[in-house]
């Protein structure tokens, strides 16, 4: 399977900025224990599918934000 670049720059944008917030937030104590794990999960992925600019939800739904190439 080719990772193929399936977001937008701007939707790769908000998931880093998203990723590092909620990051920060478990790190801050900011959310309590049972959350804060989910929290991470969620923050890990939103990070790594931003930076990397390709989404296995995206794939497997066959959905683009990606600019058409032309």
């Amino acid at each position: 399977m080719k990772l193929q670049v399936n977001e937008h720059p701007i939707d790769r944008g908000i998931r880093i900025v998203l990723g590092v917030a909620l990051l920060a937030a478990g790190a801050a104590g900011v959310v309590a224990a049972p959350i804060a794990y989910a929290t991470t999960a969620v923050a890990a992925v939103a990070l790594v599918t931003g930076i990397v600019g390709f989404c296995p939800l995206y794939a497997i739904l066959r959905l683009s934000t990606a600019p058409a190439k032309k």
